[in-house]
């Protein structure tokens, strides 16, 4: 098992990094987000909780009816079956962590992507559309 991976050894784009556990040995999957102003992912849910961990800028979470405005040193909850999304509602770039609790990704995709969202479907495997 590798101690050490360097995030530009994962998979993604400079916007979206995935870590996916079972890859690594590990029971976590995480991505690594650092996106711009009006970026982040469509909406989507897991059967498992998502933790979102805000390094710097500012985001607006969607969590089935509620929303919540997240800044550093925030975690945001997606408990497990909500529907969720995120936006970085700020000036500066969001970064964040997010955390699944899960050695492989498991998401529904509720809504299309744009073509300039393409960076959240590094590994088109894991994801599904209804």
């Amino acid at each position: 098992m590798k101690l050490l991976t360097h995030s530009s050894e994962l998979p993604g784009s400079n916007d979206a990094r995935d870590f996916v556990g079972k890859d690594h040995g590990a029971e976590l999957t995480l991505i690594l987000v650092d996106v711009p102003t009006g970026h982040g992912p469509n909406l989507h849910r897991h059967p498992y909780e998502e933790i979102f961990a805000v390094h710097a800028g500012t985001g607006t979470f969607i969590v089935d009816q509620g929303q919540v405005v997240a800044g550093p040193g925030d975690v945001a909850l997606a408990p497990a079956g909500s529907a969720h999304r995120f936006v970085n509602s700020g000036t500066d770039r969001l970064k964040l962590t997010a955390i699944h609790h899960t050695p492989e990704f498991a998401t529904e995709w509720l809504e299309p992507f744009s073509p300039a969202q393409q960076y959240w479907s590094s590994q088109p495997e894991r994801e599904t559309s209804s």
